[in-house]
């Protein structure tokens, strides 16, 4: 059974820092580009980042890019993202997903294994 956990959400200031985590089970990780994603409410899910299977190609959506940093460890079966200087626009659940190739993409329907998520909350 396929697995992905996000955990390292939580509440945060503007300006404030978070790094979030994604350990991947039941399928073979270094296989897989891996991507974030998140949903604010009442808004439709965005892209955010990505990163190939061996972390040569990474591609950020406008708003986080020179912010937000994707990092994957294959040896931890775990994608990372780090946010920094954190805007209260960030706030949403924030979802990592495996894509079915090895190249980094940004489309969703590229993805076929996502995690349930964790919540970002950042205040102004």
């Amino acid at each position: 059974q396929v697995q992905l956990v996000e955990s390292g959400g939580g509440l945060v200031q503007a300006g404030g820092s978070l790094r979030l985590s994604c350990t991947v089970s039941g399928r073979t990780f270094s296989s897989s580009a891996m991507g974030w994603f998140r949903q604010a409410p009442g808004k439709e899910r965005e892209f955010v980042a990505a990163i190939s299977t061996m972390s040569f190609t990474t591609y950020y959506a406008d708003s986080v890019k020179g912010r937000f940093t994707v990092s994957r460890d294959n040896a931890l079966n775990t994608v990372f993202l780090r946010m920094n200087s954190l805007k209260p626009e960030d706030t949403a659940v924030y979802y990592c997903a495996a894509a079915r190739g090895r190249a980094a993409v940004k489309r969703g329907d590229e993805y076929d294994d996502w995690g349930r998520g964790t919540q970002v909350t950042v205040s102004s």
